[in-house]
């Protein structure tokens, strides 16, 4: 993968943690940082030793979005600037759409614009008290560049997705987890440590069968029923065939903890 200081990956225990490492600048994204964080995210993807990911911040803050002064030396026209967020930013955003093994971003302090999306791709997020969010594009006169006015409908609902989109407002820890924006609330000192065993619960799992469910959720926002239960019963015909589903099976009627293998 592409080396930046600003960017770290680590993989251990079958977790991949992806750290933004800009805490100066409140791990706003540079167009390098970018390009690694891309293709960290294709590694994940092709370990197969990884079970889950981790993204999340240095510092006290998960991210402020783009670099504007940074982006704003690289956009000299307009189809520049369209190229600069389809063929590097949003390749961040696919990546982590594409990505069928469990995401969790973990998250202190201010996730803003690009940022709040990219918290959002994520399949779950944990929070400390210290939290606060923010669309925020409205505020610099731009309109939601990586997905926010996508995403956030999908989560919160038309209107409230609307009202914090025009209103850049900041939200809460506390009520970013009423909205269903955080999945979990810990205090600041235990975070992490709760992000980690939570990880592990996602490694535990079987990880074809844990990768088809993200599947088939991921597909159901753009899918009829019918094709859904198509897609349920091809799926469900395959776990049914492997190893792990003999072993969950066992396990279970031998009140056991089972122990997947993989296939």
């Amino acid at each position: 993968m592409p080396a930046t200081p600003d960017l770290d990956y680590q993989v251990s225990e079958a977790i991949a943690t992806i750290t933004l490492n800009r805490p100066e600048r409140r791990n706003a994204f540079t167009l390098e940082m970018v390009d690694a964080w891309a293709s960290a995210l294709r590694s994940a993807a092709a370990d197969d030793s990884v079970r889950c990911v981790i993204i999340t911040g240095a510092g006290d803050a998960f991210c402020s979005g783009v670099d504007l002064a940074a982006l704003s030396r690289t956009n000299s026209t307009p189809l520049a600037r369209k190229q600069v967020l389809t063929e590097r930013i949003h390749k961040v955003a696919l990546a982590l759409d594409e990505l069928d093994k469990p995401v969790i971003a973990v998250m202190r302090g201010p996730a803003v614009g690009a940022g709040l999306d990219m918290a959002l791709l994520c399949d779950m997020r944990l929070g400390s008290p210290s939290v606060r969010l923010s669309e925020g594009y409205i505020r610099v006169g731009l309109v939601p560049g990586d997905g926010g006015a996508w995403l956030l409908p999908r989560i919160v609902g038309t209107a409230k997705a609307l009202e914090l989109l025009l209103t850049g407002d900041f939200v809460d820890a506390t009520t970013a987890l009423s909205l269903g924006l955080l999945n979990q609330l810990h205090p600041e000192e235990e975070l992490s440590e709760r992000a980690l065993a939570f990880a592990r619960r996602m490694c535990d799992l079987p990880p074809v069968q844990a990768r088809m469910i993200k599947r088939l959720v991921r597909q159901a926002e753009r899918v009829d029923l019918r094709t859904h239960y198509d897609l349920v019963s091809s799926h469900f015909g395959i776990v049914t065939s492997l190893d792990d589903y003999a072993e969950a099976q066992a396990a279970f009627a031998e009140k056991r903890r089972p122990s997947y293998r993989g296939g």
